[in-house]
């Protein structure tokens, strides 16, 4: 066989071998994906790969940011911030703590789960909030110890047809 046509076949083979584990890797911790996650410290590397040869895309240096976990290879796991940025997470840096930012510019967080209801605060685009419950279109937010209802529309973190208790 020419040396052409045995790179591509052993290419062929990696790919095949590679597509093969993939569903494995996703199912190492048994949780649901994608799911939602907070970065649990001060600064969290976000690498181009699984592990602390790659390089380093972005730092995080806002504890209790949402991320979306996407994807698992043994303690590291690929996610996706609010802009649509993903790579790689050691996982000792993600807690299960849900958290969520605000979306869509000002908006009212309300006493009830109801548009009518009482604006108790309003919050700007980007502010974290710490998820108490959601039902609905609606989820209770303690916002820097206010807390209220905000449509879930307006917060990134939580899925549309998401029940946290």
């Amino acid at each position: 066989m020419p040396r052409a046509g045995k790179l591509a076949a052993a290419l062929a083979l990696t790919l095949l071998v590679c597509a093969g584990l993939a569903p494995i890797a996703a199912a190492q911790t048994g949780l649901p994906l994608p799911r939602f996650a907070s970065l649990r410290a001060d600064k969290v590397h976000m690498r181009t790969g699984p592990g602390i040869r790659y390089p380093v895309e972005w730092v995080y240096v806002f504890r209790g940011m949402p991320v979306e976990i996407v994807g698992e290879f043994e303690n590291w796991r690929r996610v996706r911030d609010w802009q649509g940025s993903e790579g790689w997470v050691h996982r000792t840096m993600l807690s299960g703590r849900r958290t969520a930012l605000v979306t869509g510019g000002l908006q009212p967080l309300r006493t009830d789960p109801a548009p009518e209801a009482e604006i108790v605060a309003r919050a700007e685009e980007r502010v974290l909030a710490r998820i108490l419950k959601c039902e609905k279109d609606w989820c209770r937010l303690d916002l820097s110890g206010k807390r209220g209802w905000m449509r879930r529309s307006h917060v990134w973190g939580v899925y549309s047809n998401e029940n946290i208790e």
